[in-house]
């Protein structure tokens, strides 16, 4: 097989990889939002039983740094490859669950228990999957066409929510009887036929070149973990601030918007999932630009500009919002999603990986990535409807939350410096003392 080829089938897997992660994501997002409240918390009122549904959201993000701790120590001793196998099965098997639980009519309170569970299965899975899914593309690709190479993953995202929206979208035309009886149900089958294709790309794909080399040459860190919390916890807590605004700025404008649209505006969900849908087919051609951008400019300018663009553009987005106007909504989401979210997510694959040596790499960024998650993403959907709330159904509160989150994460990305001419198969064990030999 020719390096062109073989970097050819490596994208492809780990861009599968990331649909399906991202796909199942925002399916339960979506659900959460929409339905799942009155399904399996039945006995409280609408806005509770709502918040209740939006935290079975947060609980996946409870397990995500769980997943990355393990799949990051075995994908820096065993090798990326064999987790993103792992990962995928997991991912998707546990989504399946999701689409066939009873409801609490049914099951009782163990409807919701077992609901809460493969919620935070997914968690494990997803804690793992991304870190493995971007360094499969990130460690093979040419030095000076990492940024393009990285933002290739970072295609899971809107193509995921393309899928899910458009789906979601069509399942909400159902009568509402058979849309909460086992219309919202089937877009969670079909993720079978994503894990199906992930897998059968993804055990045909080889080693990374970087973690080969670090084989080949006996740097390999027998506790990976350990290593990075010792010697790089600054990259860690960097990484994981410069991913806040990222995290929060979605769980805002998609999962928190659509049911405060709903339930304070007045809005149907349909105008906001369909403006996501637009967005995410815009996004999808925006992202490589993005990430070659980075190239030629650097990742930092490229991060920054997306981090300020959400941090003031979320003002304009509740006024957009409060206008009822599809057309406004639906530009608001684009320079919101597709521009602002667009310019960060585009970079992370390249601009985390760069932070760290080959023999911690997938511990580092996946631990980073997914403490971001937990921190700035899982609670923030609450949070934002706690706000609301407090503030008689006033957006102010919410913005300034996301306005802070965003401050943090451009003083963070100012912290790491410019990484993209590192070298990261050079990089292999030089910084992480405890490399052994195998």
């Amino acid at each position: 097989m020719s390096k062109a080829t073989s970097m050819r089938r490596t994208t492809a897997a780990s861009l599968m990889g990331s649909v399906l992660e991202w796909y199942d994501f925002y399916l339960y997002g979506t659900a959460a939002a929409l339905v799942l409240g009155k399904l399996y918390f039945p006995n409280s009122d609408p806005s509770t039983a709502t918040i209740l549904a939006l935290l079975t959201f947060a609980s996946g993000f409870l397990t995500r740094p769980v997943g990355a701790v393990i799949f990051g120590h075995f994908g820096d001793r065993v090798g990326r490859k064999s987790m993103l196998v792992i990962t995928m099965m997991i991912m998707g098997v546990a989504t399946l669950g999701i689409g066939l639980v009873p409801t609490y009519e049914t099951w009782g309170i163990w409807a919701s228990v077992t609901l809460v569970t493969l919620r935070l299965v997914q968690g494990v899975a997803i804690g793992g999957e991304w870190g493995g899914a971007t360094l499969l593309t990130v460690e093979s690709s040419p030095a000076d066409r990492r940024g393009f190479y990285g933002s290739v993953p970072q295609l899971g995202a809107p193509i995921g929510l393309l899928l899910s929206a458009g789906v979601f979208a069509l399942a909400s035309l159902l009568p509402d009887a058979q849309f909460e009886s086992w219309g919202w149900r089937m877009p969670f089958l079909l993720s079978g036929l994503l894990l199906a294709a992930g897998l059968w790309v993804r055990l045909g794909i080889t080693e990374t070149e970087a973690f080969a080399a670090v084989t080949e040459k006996g740097h390999k860190t027998a506790m990976p973990i350990v290593t990075l919390l010792r010697h790089h916890w600054k990259e860690t807590l960097l990484a994981l601030g410069a991913r806040l605004a990222d995290a929060a700025t979605f769980n805002v404008i998609n999962v928190f918007a659509i049911s405060y649209a709903a339930s304070t505006l007045n809005l149907g969900g349909g105008v906001v999932l369909t403006g996501f849908t637009v967005s995410s087919a815009v996004q999808i051609v925006l992202i490589p630009w993005f990430g070659a951008l980075s190239d030629r400019l650097g990742r930092r300018p490229v991060y920054v500009a997306g981090a300020a663009l959400c941090g003031v553009g979320i003002f304009g987005y509740f006024w957009a919002l409060s206008t009822a106007s599809t057309v406004v909504i639906w530009v608001a989401i684009i320079v919101m999603h597709a521009v602002g979210t667009g310019l960060m997510v585009s970079i992370q694959s390249s601009f985390f990986a760069e932070m760290f040596g080959t023999n911690v790499r997938y511990s580092g960024i996946s631990v980073g990535y997914q403490m971001a998650a937990l921190v700035g993403g899982a609670p923030t959907p609450a949070i934002a409807a706690a706000l609301v709330a407090w503030a008689s159904g006033a957006s102010w509160p919410v913005s300034i939350y996301l306005l802070i989150m965003c401050a943090i994460t451009i003083a963070c990305v100012f912290a790491a410096g410019e990484t993209r001419r590192r070298d990261l198969v050079g990089s292999s064990g030089a910084r992480t003392p405890e490399a052994v030999s195998q």
